[in-house]
């Protein structure tokens, strides 16, 4: 069984954002030239996510309201954890929510994907440098 890894850096300007990064994803996978076997893609940071989902404007726009309905930023004394100094109490929330990590099947060297699934980079604490992990195994 071989095993490839890929780190992936991002800095996202603005406190709550989505991007598609399967055409990263796709990349590392060509570059491991495994054909058989499992791509885990895992956001390495405690205020990011890493999920699967459709890439439609409309529902990230959804997403986001229903994250800050659900753990809103402000005001910031609600987190018990903001009194360490931090800001980012609804990041953890919000990254607990939306997951850690995915796991894609890989077949015939191609993510195995369900119709309209791509993968997403979840950023609910930007403006500064973070990691995902691209790591594959199989054959």
């Amino acid at each position: 069984m071989k095993s490839f890894y890929k780190e992936l850096y991002f800095n996202i300007p603005e406190r709550m954002e989505f991007v598609n990064i399967t055409s990263q994803v796709n990349e590392a996978l060509l570059e491991s030239g495994i054909q058989e076997g499992l791509c885990l893609v895992n956001a390495m940071h405690i205020t990011a996510s890493v999920f699967i989902n459709d890439d439609e404007s409309g529902l990230h726009r959804d997403y986001k309201r229903w994250l800050e309905k659900l753990a809103p930023h402000a005001p910031i004394d609600q987190y018990d954890h903001n009194r360490t100094g931090e800001d980012n109490g609804d990041a953890h929330h919000k990254r607990q929510i939306m997951g850690r990590e995915v796991v894609v099947a890989v077949t015939n060297g191609k993510l195995h994907f369900g119709t309209w699934e791509q993968i997403f980079y979840g950023e609910f604490d930007g403006r500064r440098k973070k990691r995902v992990l691209v790591k594959i195994i199989g054959e």
